[in-house]
């Protein structure tokens, strides 16, 4: 027999060793593959969707695209492109907005706000979250995100070098949330227009204003996500700022609305914003109330928080509290003049 620690022996395990590892690198390595993708954004320009409005067409020295977008899961963004005409792409701002609930590209702000700053020599790629029109009140707060990286990544596709992220309404607490999230030294500033501070405080404590039918709201939707139907919408209605009683989902309702779950809170997100931000409320909101800003801002000046600069703005508006209010429907060029001499200021 041959003794263990002989040479020959020792030669034999060697060669064992060897084969195997050289058998594992061949496993390993195998055909040549190309890389494979697992998920990716696309856009491609498209006609001009049916319904819109005749009057939402570009004026002279400017132009108007439109785009689908298919954001990192899948979901199709629908977008509208305004552009200066005849000035570069790569030396040009574009704006990135987001609607509130159940809002989309073409309404109150955002297509007279997109359509005027074009004018002033601003691009504007305003998109239809997944929350537009029909889809209100049903989606996950976090897949918003989603919707606007889709856009970023779009606009950086595109050419443009400078970009400021806007949002109005619900949009301006999807706004703060992706800003907090996402540093990147192309976004120079945020753009909140008709902001709401603490949304689940207060969707409790001022849009629902019952305690039982809250934590009724609040079982239904835990007993939908672990039964893997938090998308439907739930048996009982929530207290809405119309003072009536609105369907919502399970996944909307612990996003963006329950205490405990939700995070769709912008006095938290503001700490964490790194760029200049600007607040915007016309004087006639019916919709954020009048103290919501300067929670903000008092929060923004919290010792640490990592907002550089922020401003906030009332756009005078003398007629009474409304959803026009809310809209600047009664304050276009005031709110178009406003967010432009901002640009220019903290743009230079």
């Amino acid at each position: 027999m041959t003794n263990p620690s002989s040479p020959v022996r020792r030669l034999q395990r060697l060669a064992f060793i060897a084969g195997i590892a050289a058998l594992g690198i061949s496993s390993l390595a195998g055909p040549a593959r190309a890389a494979q993708t697992a998920a990716a954004i696309t856009y491609d320009y498209t006609a001009r969707p049916a319904g819109l409005p005749a009057a939402f067409v570009a004026d002279p020295g400017e132009s108007l695209r439109f785009l689908s977008i298919k954001a990192i899961d899948g979901y199709p963004v629908q977008a509208a492109l305004w552009q200066p005409a005849g000035k570069p792409v790569a030396t040009t701002t574009i704006i990135i907005g987001s609607h509130g609930s159940g809002a989309n590209y073409q309404g109150n702000p955002q297509g007279f706000l997109a359509k005027g700053l074009a004018l002033k020599g601003y691009a504007f790629l305003s998109i239809d979250n997944r929350a537009h029109d029909g889809a209100v009140n049903t989606e996950n707060f976090y897949e918003i995100a989603r919707d606007i990286d889709a856009a970023v990544y779009t606009a950086r596709a595109l050419g443009y070098k400078t970009l400021v992220l806007e949002g109005h309404s619900l949009g301006t607490v999807h706004m703060a949330f992706y800003a907090a999230n996402n540093w990147a030294p192309d976004i120079k500033a945020a753009l909140l227009l008709s902001p709401f501070s603490n949304l689940p405080w207060k969707s409790r404590n001022v849009l629902i204003q019952d305690d039982s039918g809250y934590a009724q709201l609040t079982n239904e939707s835990l007993a939908a996500l672990r039964a893997g139907t938090a998308q439907n919408v739930l048996p009982d209605k929530m207290g809405y700022f119309t003072g009536e009683k609105v369907p919502v989902s399970g996944r909307h309702f612990l996003t963006y609305r329950d205490e405990t779950t939700s995070t769709a809170d912008t006095t938290y997100w503001i700490k964490r914003v790194p760029y200049p931000t600007l607040l915007v409320r016309d004087q006639a909101d019916g919709v954020i109330l009048p103290w919501e800003p300067y929670e903000i801002l008092s929060a923004a000046h919290t010792p640490g928080a990592l907002v550089p600069s922020i401003r906030y703005v009332i756009v005078p508006d003398k007629h009474p509290p409304s959803i026009e209010g809310h809209e600047y429907a009664n304050s276009q060029q005031s709110l178009i003049d406003t967010v432009a001499a901002y640009l220019a200021d903290v743009l230079h």
